[in-house]
């Protein structure tokens, strides 16, 4: 996916576990997770536990997952005019943030940084 190629390689090498699917919408319980009311609300989510937080004392944890929500994010792409392309790649960095446990501006950074 052109999304995830465009992270950083350091990084990218990084999500080599994680799962990535796509959905036609978030189930009840990701919105309930994340505290959103409707599933036109949530186009994007990472369950799973960030690196940051990571112990070799904790094992069997299933693989981390980024899910891409298909519905939600055609919407927001007619919605807002964003191309469908910059749209998943923003969704996907901001997701992949979260499993590397960055601040909303460390995922600004790394978003630029995939812009280069």
């Amino acid at each position: 996916m052109a999304a995830l190629a465009s992270i950083p390689e350091f990084l990218r090498e990084r999500l080599a576990n994680v799962v990535l699917k796509v959905e036609e919408f978030a189930t009840p319980e990701q919105l309930q997770s994340v505290n959103i009311a409707t599933r036109w609300g949530l186009s994007g989510l990472y369950e799973g536990r960030p690196l940051s937080k990571e112990s070799v004392w904790e094992s069997g944890d299933l693989p981390p997952v980024i899910s891409l929500f298909r519905q939600p994010l055609l919407r927001e792409w007619i919605d807002t005019g964003v191309g469908l392309k910059e749209l998943i790649r923003h969704v996907v960095i901001h997701e992949a943030g979260h499993h590397f446990g960055f601040s909303d501006d460390d995922m600004h950074q790394l978003e630029r940084m995939a812009e280069d």
